[in-house]
């Protein structure tokens, strides 16, 4: 990164978190809703458990792809094409008739975003100074939080009172608008010189990257937070339930835990930057562990709210670091392999973490399988231990 580029970073942030908020607006818009224009459109339960996860399937690999596109063209154009095929996504899935139509639209969005958090996050670290980048990861975090808080909370409203079509074009015109406001960003300076095929150079750069041992901390900590995550938004809907509470009392507590979630990135974000990414990273790990064994406990609002606010907090401690290392271990002509791999591993870590933990809850018990959640955090906390040096950056 050049002189240019690091004068810029009060500039290009701001853009940069609106962009993010922005490109990460659609699909959680559409988590709390597709399931019901499935089943609208006439899916059955099994076909419309594939229809949702086909976002996902073509999301995780494309991430790493699209990565390595980056490397080579840059953040800045493929950025605004993202955007843009996310918007035309949107607005296809208002043209569904068929469960089959829906399929087609949810594989192309898959691909689609793919682009985005990969070119995002890579833009982020372009314009971050070293010293700073627990800071900057930490504001990145707060914007895609943010992106979840606004989207889960309004899109039932929109989805109730207005119908499906005016949540999908609200979803599409925020993209556009996002795509607007990233032809304000400078373009990237650092392209990679890889020779060859992309697809080879991919595995090549997948390889070397996944020996790194602080790559391995961030992509072992990230698939563990969002697989744990995936086990809670699918059991603790049923917990509750079961409580004798309503749908209501779900969104509270994800809201509770959302809201703490924003607020504690960049002040975790700044100590990793002053301590190193060790210390937020395994007090993290292990209040997500220890917050997700007790949460199945309580039996009353008030207390399972306390601990949502302690998983928010664990959260908002992981995120901003482990970001961070992807930037610390990672040179910038690979950035965008680096972060397409984050980006895949969080997607996939809800894709498998959902069913998994669904089919636990089944087998043992909706309590169990909420307990059982955080056991891929507790091998992130070991390999994070045991990987990273006291000051991890």
């Amino acid at each position: 990164m050049d002189t240019t580029e690091q004068s810029r970073p009060r500039r290009v942030l701001p853009i940069l978190s609106a962009v993010t908020f922005t490109g990460f607006l659609d699909t959680t818009l559409l988590v709390p809703i597709m399931a019901l224009y499935a089943e609208e459109l006439g899916a059955g339960v099994g076909i419309t458990g594939l229809i949702i996860g086909l976002y996902s399937i073509i999301n995780t690999p494309a991430n790493v792809f699209f990565g390595r596109l980056i490397d080579r063209m840059g953040h800045k154009l493929l950025l605004i094409l993202g955007l843009l095929g996310d918007a035309l996504a949107m607005c296809f899935y208002s043209l569904c008739r068929l469960p089959l139509h829906l399929a087609l639209v949810r594989s192309f969005h898959g691909l689609t975003g793919a682009v985005v958090g990969p070119t995002t996050m890579s833009a982020i670290t372009s314009y971050s100074a070293a010293e700073r980048e627990g800071r900057a990861m930490g504001i990145y975090g707060i914007s895609i939080a943010a992106a979840n808080l606004v989207g889960f909370g309004i899109s039932g409203v929109l989805y109730s009172r207005l119908g499906h079509d005016w949540l999908f074009f609200f979803g599409a015109v925020m993209l556009v608008v996002g795509a607007g406001m990233s032809f304000w960003l400078p373009a990237a300076r650092v392209k990679a010189q890889v020779p060859g095929v992309i697809s080879s150079g991919s595995l090549k750069a997948v390889k070397a990257l996944m020996k790194r041992k602080g790559l391995v901390v961030a992509y072992g900590s990230i698939f563990a937070q969002y697989f744990s995550f995936g086990g809670v938004v699918t059991l603790l809907p049923k917990y509750v339930s079961d409580l004798g509470m309503d749908a209501f009392h779900v969104g509270m507590l994800l809201t509770v835990f959302s809201v703490v979630f924003i607020i504690v990135q960049f002040p975790s974000g700044a100590l990793s930057d002053r301590r190193g990414r060790l210390l937020p990273t395994i007090t993290g790990l292990s209040l997500g562990i220890a917050s997700l064994v007790i949460l199945p406990m309580p039996e009353g609002f008030p207390l399972l709210a306390a601990i949502m606010v302690l998983y928010g907090l664990a959260y908002g401690l992981i995120f901003p670091s482990i970001s961070a290392l992807v930037a610390d271990h990672s040179r910038p002509e690979e950035r965008g392999v680096a972060t397409g791999i984050f980006h895949a591993l969080l997607t996939a870590g809800v894709a498998i973490g959902a069913p998994v933990m669904g089919w636990t809850g089944e087998l043992l018990g909706v309590q169990v399988g909420l307990m059982l959640s955080p056991t891929v955090m507790v091998l992130a906390l070991g390999l994070a231990v045991t990987l990273l040096p006291k000051r991890g950056d």
